[in-house]
């Protein structure tokens, strides 16, 4: 199980731009001042939220309980595919069962988009006539508690007539293949097509590479799984939901359309978060059947998630196939890149970011950082009878780059080169920054070559090449790998508008406060869950109004307290909200420095503000001083006060929206044991760049965490199915993660490259440490094995995988084996 804080510390060194000041303005670190405050922008702090995190004071789902509560368990689908034929509820407890014919006043999930080619799926939230995958909800059973709950569905009686299951997404292409929705007439959700011409890229190149890619189906494991606690609140008059998500006005938007209640009518708070990682920001079936129920019942009704259910029912991600083509001239350069992208969506589209967005991000993003103006990309999103497919950290890119990366050294490989160097030489260089790419991506700042360099020289590549040489010599097979990303962070309106999702974000919106008594209050709609947003979003505040963080409260992630933002996703949070809470705060500022210039008998230009105090000279007022002025002495004002106010709402957007990019090199030394398969991971560098870096503590954390993850995608963790469709890894016993005796000791650099179009220069970097590992490793194994000749090119490099490629590679082995 996993959490957003991996609490491990590397010695880091910082290469800084020299820039105080953006061209817009904005300062972009800590200016100098007389002030002991030291908790704003680039302060490495503790993270606020810790304190009750780690002593057992979190509130989560699970924790809250509420008078003449009842909870909930399901009836899952036993079969992967099939109609329903009758559904008998125990008489006993006929009034606690509810099915999809008791909810005909509830509107199925339905994740609309605009794009052409796209076929909408209706996911009801208990399944009607038809079920689609293990684990679909078929009823829901209510009792005192959950235990009571699961005997009562044991009792509830389904008869099905099976069909033929689905799950390979290569067959559910075929033109004969069973259908998982007939009205399609196909099993595709998406297909889209990029071409901006092959011919000269083919008529030049001197090398020519052809790969296909496979990476396994994922499922995300949060430390805590979903849970929702769904009540009427008659004084209200409202559906009080509290529910563990990182987007809590999206889900009051998707209960209001499915339940067909007014959004004023629906409040939905989350609590505190154990992790998300994507999958907690999607309207779940659970989260609206709870809500109908307890509307029904009159009472509060909760469900958790266990963990057979979310690894048999929820959170699948990440399963792709790519068939590639690179061009390159006879020094690596590329000249142009061919793909056929296949992903595999299971059966349902998730709202709101639709089956469309993998396989989008997948055609848009496998340029990645690198420079060639000839690509062509088709990519297929294909429905087949597994769980649908969430965003999960790095969306798609983890895939793209793995796919990228073991192109770039197939191509060192095929010309006989250091595979950093083809790299630097691909890679878009500084000097043509701003740079917009093949498919329009537009990177806005960064020397993206340098984080090779970095990289090379931290794991000591040059002296790495001969005691490889030393160790073949006795039998031990090391090898280095490395993978160079860039993370497209806080996409916008035109993105998302163009990916054709039902809900497009716009202007992400905060509101800070100077309470009575002077200390900060600040909230946003934005969500915390692991990430330290809490934490950051102060420290912005901090660095306008130098008060300590410890005297400003945040709240978050509650739709009947704070202002509307689409939620924490795309790692948007410290550029979005970030963004709007420097927004109000320096409008606050500015209001502080008004009333200080009235009570102290000058100019706001004469007023300078430190450690929680207005100046003027040697004179000053506290904050307290000039809060309790507007609140308790209003006769201490002036007649033409700025009614106003200190509390301010502002909204934000960067003044551009198509994202900011944070870019990255990871470099892995690896031995592979030719006897098991086993991969020791010997050494693991990370050079990366993320703008102003507002916290490093908890940027290291959000690094190393996301590189413990991406090694799981990269040697253990695989969802397997047999060909019924039955899950085969629904228990922590097949279903592996990466435990402390596998990871390695990171080592983390930084380079700060600030963006000229956020506030602060900040950039998104919550997903980015989670995209590179696959490449790094699989490349480190295939150095390694380049004496045999093997290549693999299927994650994750288990034991057996490697084995089996070293066998087909030496017959004379495979019969002594």
């Amino acid at each position: 199980m996993r959490t957003d804080c991996y609490d491990v510390y590397s010695i880091y060194r910082v290469i800084e731009t020299p820039q105080d000041f953006l061209p817009n303005g904005y300062p972009t670190r800590r200016q100098e001042r007389d002030s002991a405050v030291s908790t704003g922008i680039g302060a490495r702090v503790a993270r606020k939220e810790d304190r009750r995190l780690l002593s057992g004071q979190a509130r989560f789902v699970g924790d809250i309980k509420l008078p003449r509560q009842w909870e909930a368990a399901f009836v899952r689908s036993p079969i992967a595919h099939g109609r329903i034929l009758k559904i008998t509820k125990p008489v006993a407890f006929a009034d606690r069962v509810f099915t999809v014919e008791d909810m005909d006043d509830v509107r199925p999930i339905r994740a609309e988009s605009s794009l052409p080619t796209y076929n909408v799926s209706d996911q009801y939230v208990l399944a009607k006539d038809k079920v689609r995958f293990v684990g679909e909800c078929i009823a829901i059973c209510i009792a005192p508690t959950r235990a009571e709950a699961e005997d009562i569905a044991e009792q509830v009686q389904v008869e099905f007539d099976p069909l033929p299951p689905l799950v390979d997404a290569a067959r559910a292409r075929e033109s004969d293949a069973p259908l998982v929705h007939e009205d399609w007439g196909n099993n595709l959700f998406l297909t889209t097509d990029f071409d901006s011409g092959l011919d000269e890229a083919r008529a030049n190149a001197a090398v020519v590479i052809e790969r296909e890619y496979t990476t396994a189906r994922q499922c995300m494991n949060p430390m805590e799984g979903k849970g929702t606690l769904a009540h009427w609140d008659e004084k209200a008059e409202q559906l009080v939901v509290h529910t563990s998500t990182q987007v809590p006005h999206l889900i009051r938007t998707g209960l209001s359309e499915c339940l067909g209640l007014d959004q004023g009518s629906v409040r939905v708070i989350a609590p505190d978060v154990g992790g998300g990682f994507g999958y907690k920001c999607v309207l779940q079936p659970e989260e609206v059947s709870v809500s109908w129920v307890a509307r029904k019942t009159g009472r509060p009704i909760r469900w958790t998630e266990d963990r057979r259910e979310h690894l048999v029912a929820g959170a699948n991600t990440r399963q792709h196939h790519y068939k590639i083509t690179a061009y390159a001239d006879d020094r690596g350069r590329i000249l142009g890149l061919d793909a056929e992208v296949t992903v595999d969506i299971g059966a349902y589209s998730v709202w709101p970011f639709t089956a469309c967005l993998e396989a989008a991000q997948a055609g848009g993003n496998l340029p990645g950082p690198y420079a060639f103006q000839h690509y062509r990309c088709k990519t297929y999103s294909v429905a087949t009878n597994k769980p649908g497919l969430t965003p999960y950290r790095g969306v798609a890119r983890p895939g793209v780059c793995f796919a990228m990366e073991l192109t770039m050294d197939a191509i060192a490989r095929a010309v006989g080169r250091e595979p950093s160097e083809v790299r630097k030489d691909n890679l878009v260089q500084a000097d043509q920054m701003p740079f917009t790419n093949v498919t329009k991506k537009f990177y806005d700042s960064g020397d993206y070559p340098e984080s090779v360099v970095q990289a090379a020289r931290s794991i000591g590549l040059e002296e790495f090449r001969a005691r490889q040489a030393a160790a073949r010599a006795q039998g031990k097979y090391l090898g280095i790998g490395f993978s160079t990303f860039t993370e497209q962070s806080a996409h916008g309106t035109k993105v998302f508008a163009a990916w054709g999702l039902p809900l497009v974000p716009g202007y992400e919106q905060a509101m800070v406060k100077i309470t009575p008594s002077g200390s900060i209050e600040v909230r946003s709609g934005n969500h915390s869950f692991g990430q330290g947003l809490e934490t950051t979003i102060a420290q912005v505040a901090s660095e306008w109004l130098t008060v300590d963080i410890d005297r400003i409260k945040v709240t978050m992630g509650d739709t009947g307290l704070t202002p509307y933002s689409t939620g924490a996703y795309a790692s948007r949070g410290m550029v979005m909200a970030g963004g709007a809470v420097s927004k109000a705060a320096e409008e606050l500022a500015g209001r502080v420095k008004t009333h200080a210039a009235h009570l102290l008998q000058c100019s706001p230009e004469d007023i300078r503000l430190a450690d929680g105090n207005a100046y003027a000279g040697e004179a000053h007022v506290s904050f307290a001083d000039i809060a309790r002025s507007w609140y308790l002495r209003p006769d201490l004002l002036p007649d033409d006060v700025n009614t106003a106010g200190l509390e301010v709402t502002e909204g934000y957007k960067p003044e551009i929206d198509t994202g900011v990019f944070t870019y990255a090199t990871h470099a892995a030394i690896v031995e592979v044991d030719t006897g098991t398969g086993k991969v020791a991971i010997q050494d693991y560098v990370i050079f990366e760049d993320c703008g102003r870096r507002v916290n490093p503590l908890i940027l290291e954390g959000q690094a190393y965490g996301g590189a413990a993850q991406g090694i799981g995608t990269a040697l253990f963790e695989e969802v397997l199915y047999d060909a019924n469709g039955q899950p085969l890894t629904s228990t922590l016993a097949d279903y592996i993660l990466p435990g402390p005796a596998e990871l390695p000791h990171f080592r983390l650099d930084h380079a700060e490259t600030l963006s000229p179009y956020t506030r602060h220069g900040i950039k998104g970097v919550g997903e980015g440490a989670a995209i590179a590992p696959s490449g790094a490793i699989v490349n480190a194994i295939n150095d390694a094995l380049r004496p045999f000749e093997v290549e693999l090119n299927q994650i994750p490099a288990t034991p057996e995988r490697i084995l089996s490629a070293l066998l087909a590679t030496d017959p004379a082995r495979e019969a002594a084996e």
